[in-house]
């Protein structure tokens, strides 16, 4: 199986003539242009990097999927199934890649969903073109899956709002062009006094505080607002609708969290099988041994599932549903847990070799773990398909 391939024949009930055409030109892509890259070892060499994978993949005309076309994107509608056979491309190829992708589109999301048009004209069109690199800046230490307890402000003086607040674990913090900023303009309503703001980097009173530095090289950091004014225009939507707008975005992207999980799993999947044939032990090679083929069996069926449910949530999405939040659940839970199982037996597969550092396999294990955190942790989605499931039950 080629680097980052999907079988697509497996799967063509979910695809027209386009996108199997996308699904091959993006695993060529990864294949060719991304995958050869050196991997980043340490912070400052992954922030490098994810510029140079910005530039390149906006070259290349990927991060077009990621925007509508009337902005210089590749379709009037954002496809998720274009974003899903992107993101698992990628993601096989490179989880900074992918993660570079993933950015772009949800970070200028809520661009994309408000209706305004001065900063969907200002921006949307350099997310494209690879110019402007985005952020979503939600997240803060006592507001993680609790969104409601967002605790940075936005005061509203005459024609600009007044941010004051602190934001971590955010993702291209110190190298986004703007921040689409989560904040606080009614605290006794909770969420529904959150509003939504983009705030171009270089704003005075936005600060970055510097690097928070994970396992696996990614440009992750912590955001500082003190008296940050910004005009009342950078308001997406009308006070009290941020909240709104996050979780569209969110929702609207989590099938594509799936795809990326499935990418890292396949690539996990073919660097075991590949190492199963050559490596010997017992005087034949490991893929001859029961327990070895009974755990890439498993590996490849959970692969074929977690793609099955991506997707179905993502051909839901594409087709129009009312509701999709159900289907993007159960396929973000799967897939990402699948994942996580997959790349641990490949790890068990290489024996030592598996946790070597900066090996392939090393670097995996390293990078899906994430996965089943951010953008809804694994527990938060069980909640919502329990939820889903009650309401229809109603």
């Amino acid at each position: 199986m080629p680097l980052g391939s999907i079988a697509l024949r497996e799967f063509d009930f979910f695809f027209n003539e386009e996108l199997r055409s996308l699904a091959v030109a993006v695993r060529d892509f990864a294949r060719d242009r991304v995958a050869p890259r050196r991997a980043p070892e340490d912070d400052d060499d992954a922030r490098r990097e994810a510029r140079q994978l910005l530039t390149l993949m906006g070259d290349a005309g990927w991060l077009r999927y990621a925007v509508p076309a009337e902005h210089g994107g590749a379709d009037d509608v954002i496809s998720l199934r274009a974003l899903a056979l992107v993101r698992e491309a990628l993601a096989c190829a490179s989880p900074l890649a992918d993660a570079v992708f993933a950015l772009q589109g949800l970070g200028s999301m809520p661009i994309t969903l408000s209706g305004n048009a001065a900063m969907q004209r200002r921006w949307l069109p350099e997310v494209a073109a690879g110019r402007a690199m985005a952020a979503f800046a939600m997240t803060e230490p006592e507001a993680g899956s609790d969104v409601g307890a967002i605790a940075t402000t936005a005061r509203r003086d005459g024609d600009t709002y007044v941010l004051d607040g602190w934001k971590w674990l955010i993702s291209n913090a110190g190298l986004a062009d703007f921040y689409c900023v989560f904040a606080s303009t009614d605290h006794a309503a909770g969420r529904k006094g959150i509003s939504c703001f983009v705030v171009p980097a270089g704003t005075p009173g936005l600060e970055y505080l510097g690097p928070q530095v994970l396992s696996e090289p990614h440009p992750l950091g912590e955001l500082s607002f003190e008296n940050c004014r910004v005009p009342a225009e950078n308001r997406l939507g009308e006070e009290g609708e941020g909240f709104r707008l996050g979780m569209q975005a969110l929702d609207r992207l989590r099938p594509t969290v799936a795809a990326a999980a499935c990418g890292m799993a396949a690539r996990a999947l073919e660097e075991a099988v590949g190492h199963a044939r050559v490596r010997r032990q017992f005087q034949r090679p490991l893929a001859e041994l029961p327990l070895i083929q009974e755990k890439l069996a498993r590996m490849s069926t959970e692969l074929a599932a977690a793609r099955l449910l991506t997707l179905r949530a993502a051909h839901a999405a594409d087709s129009g549903a009312e509701r999709f939040t159900l289907e993007s659940a159960q396929a973000k839970l799967f897939a990402t847990e699948a994942a996580q199982r997959i790349v641990d037996d490949a790890v068990q597969i290489h024996g030592g070799r598996g946790v070597l550092a900066n090996t392939v396999i090393d670097r995996l294990y390293r990078s899906v773990r994430s996965l089943r955190l951010y953008e809804g942790t694994s527990e938060i989605q069980l909640l919502v398909i329990a939820r889903e499931i009650l309401r229809q039950e109603n």
